[in-house]
């Protein structure tokens, strides 16, 4: 590649979460001068069922540069293996005619492993965004993993991150510390509660629960009670209102989303999708978040909001004070939950959270802008 030009960056994203938390990264990067950035969208973006989200990345003004078809037909690990093989295919080809140098990918799930598999054996720059994390999920820590193995430019959240991803035989200079790229401007990206009450008529500040909840084991029968039992659980701690939003496509998310439709009636609103900026102001201005979302355990802390952390979809992750984790059993989820109402702290950062100060999307940036793409990079060998 000349050294005049622009980097072509490739940023891939199948759920709303990530090209959420991405937004103010991927701005940096599009106003950046030596880089170009190109967007690709797959997995749950290209669904009605869960909110059509492409339509919300044109919104926000940029342009996608391709689709990859992801479908949800089948609710199966088997039915996902097979998704992710066919991806692979696809991202390759596409890599291929947008003449791609860097694919960047975030976290743990099967789209960015299929981008990445595809940038690697296609002999693309792999960049990994919250590598050396550790969160159970259903099988995102060896996803994850099996990630930073495949990139070769890491950027980690937070010290613990960068550790791991060094004990896993990565070159400690390919290894960047940049903070979570979800705090990136996180209190002025939340809607101010003037927008929430236009959007949710009657919503009352810091008297609603938002509930997320994505499924951790697949089966619908355990899926479905679990998700009934934290609706109940909440609304016995003497919450006023919920606001539920759906989940994930993950095997399983079903049995929850017919749950959460059956038990309407218990819900303030329902929602199949909430934008970046409504998701941020839902959860700054809520009494207590509930769930085992990641954004519980990330924007919620520099948020200063009262988690509850329900299950081990989130074991392992780093955390601050602002969460607490119980169980699936409605009387601890009550407890818990009560505990936080008694917490006047909602709006005020939690000092302990581990995820950075907000610089991330700049530091990623500079730090792709710095990339010399040779052999030296894409040749990788274990570092111990």
């Amino acid at each position: 590649m000349k050294a005049t030009a622009r980097k072509r960056i490739c940023f891939v994203t199948g759920t709303r979460a990530e090209y959420g938390l991405m937004r103010s990264t991927l701005a940096v990067i599009a106003q950046h001068p030596s880089l170009e950035l190109q967007l690709v969208a797959t997995g749950m973006h290209l669904h009605r069922r869960y909110g059509r989200t492409i339509d919300e990345i044109r919104r926000d003004g940029w342009t996608v540069d391709a689709t990859v078809p992801w479908p949800l037909d089948a609710d199966t690990p088997a039915a996902v293996a097979a998704r992710t093989g066919a991806a692979m295919a696809k991202l390759a080809a596409t890599y291929e005619r947008l003449q791609t140098d860097v694919v960047l990918v975030v976290g743990d799930r099967v789209e960015a492993f299929a981008a990445a598999a595809a940038g690697q054996v296609s002999q693309r720059v792999v960049a990994h965004v919250h590598g050396g994390d550790r969160a159970a999920g259903q099988i995102d820590d060896a996803l994850r993993h099996a990630i930073t193995k495949l990139a070769h430019v890491h950027f980690p959240a937070t010290p613990a991150s960068a550790a791991r991803i060094v004990k896993l035989g990565e070159d400690p200079r390919r290894i960047h510390r940049v903070g979570a790229p979800g705090i990136d401007g996180i209190a002025t990206a939340a809607a101010p509660m003037a927008v929430l009450r236009e959007r949710f008529p009657g919503l009352r500040e810091g008297q609603f629960a938002l509930i997320v909840l994505h499924p951790t084991d697949a089966t619908g029968e355990t899926e479905s009670s679990r998700a009934s039992t934290v609706l109940r659980a909440s609304r016995a701690a003497g919450i006023e209102q919920v606001v539920v939003i759906y989940p994930n496509s993950d095997p399983g998310s079903q049995p929850i989303i017919r749950c959460w439709e059956a038990r309407q009636a218990e819900i303030d609103f329902l929602l199949p999708d909430a934008p970046r900026d409504v998701f941020l102001g839902l959860m700054r201005r809520c009494a207590v978040m509930v769930g085992n979302s990641s954004a519980g355990i990330i924007e919620a802390g520099a948020l200063g909001t009262p988690v509850v952390n329900v299950g081990d979809r989130q074991a392992g992750r780093e955390r601050g004070a602002n969460v607490a984790d119980v169980g699936f059993r409605a009387s601890e989820i009550t407890l818990a939950v009560r505990s936080a109402l008694s917490i006047d702290r909602t709006g005020r950062p939690d000092k302990t959270h581990p995820y950075g100060g907000g610089r991330a999307g700049v530091r990623i940036a500079a730090a792709l802008d710095r990339l010399m793409i040779n052999n030296r990079l894409l040749r990788k060998l274990i570092a111990y």
